[in-house]
């Protein structure tokens, strides 16, 4: 789905193919159908959040201080697969992968 498969590689994280290689989906339904993976994102980023306060505040016992630094740094870190995760889901919403149309 995107060009590069590094999401790391900030300049090209959002950056993806016309259609699917595989079916010859086309992602991009209208412009700006992607503004809507932008609620799917904020579902996700609180996922990641809730997620490192878990595991910085019960399995680490870490205080207040320390959860709130964990949970800023996860969502730093983890962001651009967060933009790649939402931007997926939201497409879902939409389409399903038929294997008739894919390429043999």
């Amino acid at each position: 789905m995107f060009i590069n498969k590094n999401p790391y590689i900030l300049s090209q994280a959002l950056d993806m193919h016309d259609t699917c290689s595989n079916c010859g989906t086309k992602y991009k339904i209208e412009p700006s159908f992607f503004y809507g993976s932008m609620y799917v994102s904020y579902a996700v980023g609180i996922a990641f959040a809730v997620a490192a306060f878990v595991i910085s505040f019960f399995v680490f016992n870490a205080g207040i201080d320390t959860v709130f630094i964990s949970i800023v740094g996860t969502l730093i870190i983890c962001m651009p697969i967060i933009l790649r995760l939402s931007r997926n889901i939201w497409i879902n919403f939409f389409m399903s992968y038929d294997k008739s149309l894919a390429k043999k």
